[in-house]
C-alpha cells in the first residue's frame, strides 16, 4: 500500500531543499515512522547553497550533497522541484491546506548594501548574485559582470565569501576547467581582462573572519601573487585574541608581508586592510569606473574611524561580500533588523504566541551564520518542535499527498520528481565528459534543466 494514501498519516511540507531543509526532513522522517515529508523547491535541482553557493573549486565541500540525499531513500520522503511557492506559483495558504505543518527553510538570499553613492551603477553587484552566476544558478544565467573592461576589480568584505570571489576572479581559467563550471562562465573567465583583485577589509588583520584554510588556499594558486597591504599593522605588537584561528590568520599574514606567495605572478590579489569604499565612481555611461577608498584607523577603544585620507582606484567591477538578509514570507511575521522570522526553537511566533503548524529552519530562522554542518543541529531542533506538536495540530482541509499534485497542476505547475532530478544529475555528469578532468558540467538555464530532467531532446544548456 502506498504510504501516501493512508488518511491517518501526518504530512509535513519543507519549503527549501538546501542543507537546512534536508536536515530537517531527515530528522522528521527518523523521528516518527508515520510522518510523510514533501521537500519543495522552486528550482529543478536540490541542495541549495551546496550546489549554488560553494565555490566550484571546493569539490570536497560540495561532496556533502551525497550525504543530504537520505530523505529520498525513504518512501515517506518526496522531492517536489520546480515548485514556486508564492505570488507567481502556488500561494502559501493554498499549500497549507494539504499539510499538517509547513517548515520554511528558504535561507537568506538578499545581498546587504553598502549604502554609498554609486552602488546602483552597472558593474556593482552583491556577492550572492555573483556567486550564483559562477555557480550556474538559473536566476543568474543572464548576469554579465564587468570582466572585460578595467584591469582591476574590488571585493568588499572580510569573510570567506570575499576570498572565494577574489580567488575565482584571479585563478587561471585553465585551472577551473576541471570543475563543474557552466561553459559560458568558464569562457567569460577565460576572456577576463582583470589582473588585479583588491579585497577591502574595513578593520585590521586581527579582526578578519576568514578561516585559516581559506586564506592559505590563496597561496596555492598558479601564477597569482598575494600582496598584503596593512599599513605596517602586522609589524606592530598586535593585541591578538587568544583563539587559535585568529593567531593562525595573523601568523600567515605576517609571513606573507615578508614572502609574497606567487611573487611575479601575472595576476595579483591585494589584501587591503583598514580600507572602506566611500563611493563608486561612474564612467559617464552608467557603469562603474572606479572606487574612492577611505583609510581607517583603530581607536584606543577598539572602534574604527576614518582618517580622512582617500584615494581613487580604477575598477570596472565591485563585488560587495558583506553578508545577506532574508526575505519576508507573505502572511508571516518578519524582523527587518535581523532578516529573520521570529521563532522559538523553530516555531514561528507572532505577538508572543506560536503560529500553529508553521515553522522555520536554517538562515531564515537564525540569520546567515554558521557552516553547512550547523544546519544539522538546527534542523533537528525544528524537527523536534514539529514532531512534538503534530498530535495536536488540526487536520488540513485537503488531506492526501496525491491531491497536492492535482492542486499544483491547477496552478500550472509540473513538479520535478527525485527520479527526474537524478536524470538531470546524470546529464550533467555526461556533459563533464566534454572537458578533460571535469566530473560534471552544470546546466544553468531552467529550460535546459527541465529538458534534461524529463529526457526531452538530449542534453543541452551547458553553454
Amino acid at each position: 500500500m502506498d504510504p501516501r494514501t493512508a488518511p491517518s498519516r501526518r504530512r509535513v511540507a519543507v519549503i527549501g531543499s538546501g542543507p537546512s531543509g534536508l536536515y530537517t526532513a531527515e530528522a522528521l522522517l527518523a523521528g516518527d515512522p508515520e510522518v510523510l515529508v514533501d521537500v519543495i523547491d522552486r528550482l529543478p535541482a536540490p541542495y541549495g547553497l551546496v550546489r549554488y553557493g560553494v565555490a566550484p573549486d571546493h569539490a570536497k565541500m560540495k561532496s556533502v550533497a551525497r550525504k543530504l540525499e537520505s530523505p529520498f531513500d525513504s518512501p515517506r520522503g518526496r522531492f517536489l522541484g520546480n515548485v514556486h511557492v508564492g505570488a507567481d506559483g502556488i500561494p502559501v495558504d493554498a499549500l497549507r491546506e494539504h499539510y499538517h505543518a509547513v517548515v520554511h527553510a528558504t535561507g537568506s538570499a538578499v545581498d546587504r548594501h553598502l549604502g554609498i553613492e554609486g552602488e546602483e551603477l552597472e558593474g556593482s553587484v552583491g556577492s550572492g548574485a555573483f556567486v550564483s552566476w559562477y555557480c550556474g544558478h538559473p536566476d543568474a544565467a543572464d548576469l554579465r559582470p564587468g570582466l572585460d573592461g578595467a584591469a582591476a576589480a574590488v571585493v568588499v568584505g572580510a569573510g570567506n565569501v570575499a576570498l572565494d570571489v577574489a580567488r575565482i576572479l584571479a585563478r587561471p581559467a585553465e585551472d577551473l576547467a576541471v570543475t563543474d563550471l557552466h561553459n559560458a562562465v568558464l569562457d567569460r573567465l577565460h576572456d577576463s581582462a582583470i589582473t588585479d583583485v583588491h579585497v577591502l577589509v574595513r578593520r585590521g588583520p586581527q579582526h578578519t573572519r576568514f578561516t585559516p584554510v581559506e586564506l592559505r588556499a590563496l597561496a596555492g594558486l598558479d601564477d597569482v601573487e598575494v600582496v598584503v597591504r596593512d599599513d605596517d599593522t602586522l609589524a606592530q605588537d598586535l593585541d591578538v585574541p587568544s583563539d587559535r584561528r585568529t593567531r593562525q590568520l595573523v601568523d600567515t599574514l605576517t609571513q606573507w608581508t615578508h614572502e609574497r606567495p606567487g611573487a611575479g605572478g601575472r595576476r595579483r590579489i591585494h589584501l587591503r586592510f583598514l580600507r572602506s569604499p566611500a563611493r563608486l565612481l561612474p564612467d559617464g555611461h552608467g557603469r562603474v569606473a572606479g572606487v574612492e577608498i577611505e583609510r581607517n584607523e583603530v581607536t584606543p577603544q577598539g572602534r574604527i574611524r576614518s582618517t580622512g585620507e582617500r584615494e581613487v582606484l580604477a575598477a570596472g567591477l565591485v563585488v560587495r561580500a558583506i553578508g545577506y538578509t532574508g526575505e519576508p514570507v507573505p502572511g508571516l511575521p518578519f524582523d527587518e533588523a535581523s532578516g529573520t522570522i521570529p521563532n522559538e526553537a523553530g516555531r514561528v511566533v507572532r505577538d508572543g504566541e506560536p503560529v500553529p503548524g508553521t515553522y522555520v529552519a536554517g538562515w531564515i530562522k537564525r540569520g546567515p551564520k554558521g557552516v553547512i554542518g550547523t544546519n544539522k543541529g538546527d534542523g533537528a531542533e525544528t524537527a523536534a518542535s514539529v514532531l512534538a506538536d503534530l498530535p495536536t495540530l488540526p487536520e488540513p482541509p485537503r488531506g492526501g499527498g496525491v491531491e497536492v499534485l492535482g492542486r499544483l497542476a491547477d496552478h500550472g505547475i509540473e513538479p520535478v520528481s527525485w527520479a527526474e532530478w537524478q536524470s538531470l544529475d546524470a546529464a550533467e555528469v555526461e556533459l563533464g565528459n566534454s572537458r578533460v578532468g571535469a566530473e560534471r558540467i552544470k546546466i544553468a538555464e531552467r529550460e535546459g534543466m527541465l529538458d534534461a530532467a524529463r529526457g526531452r531532446g538530449g542534453v543541452g544548456g551547458a553553454g
